[in-house]
């Protein structure tokens, strides 16, 4: 009766139920679900902006002059997620770090001048043609350019591959 007096009173002499009072609760709590969860949709289909940071993966690595990086050498880009390869003859290739058997990071052993996987022990040579598998095919590349003499990678396009080809290897035009 308490709650009925309150209400009576709240509303102008009009008699409200229990009843009423609770429908209008649901339906107000319903409109502000409905309200949160057009919100949350609008805000999963807004497009993001981009967050990559220069150099980083997914855009132009510029990896530095040619001279930096002798023959026969490799060098880990870890914000590009690549190694960038120089070869015996002065060709370059930007070798990806992903695996091709499971995805798990390669590492680069110099002392035994090769690319291993430590999850499932497949090998790969400096151009990452598999010499052990359990990998099905060689490491993907990311292209390579050479500019004045600088050596840039777009880590925005993978490309996969069967085997090494040497027409796969970048030379300096100059």
């Amino acid at each position: 009766m308490a709650v009925e007096n309150i209400t009576k009173q709240e509303t102008g002499g009009q008699r409200i139920t229990k009843r009423d009072l609770l429908t209008k609760v649901w339906w107000g709590l319903g409109i502000v679900a409905l309200i949160e969860f057009l919100g949350m949709g609008v805000v999963f289909l807004r497009p993001r902006k981009p967050r990559v940071k220069r150099g980083a993966f997914g855009e132009i690595v510029v990896a530095g002059a040619i001279d930096q990086f002798q023959p026969n050498t490799v060098t880990a880009f870890r914000n590009g997620q690549f190694y960038l390869a120089r070869l015996e003859d002065g060709g370059f290739l930007a070798i990806s770090r992903k695996c091709t058997h499971l995805g798990c990071t390669v590492l680069w052993a110099s002392e035994e001048n090769r690319f291993k996987c430590p999850c499932h022990a497949s090998t790969f040579d400096i151009t990452g043609n598999v010499v052990a598998p359990p990998a099905p095919r060689a490491l993907d590349l990311y292209p390579v350019f050479i500019e004045n003499s600088i050596v840039k990678v777009d880590t925005s396009k993978p490309e996969k591959r069967r085997r090494f080809e040497e027409s796969q290897v970048k030379y300096n035009p100059d």
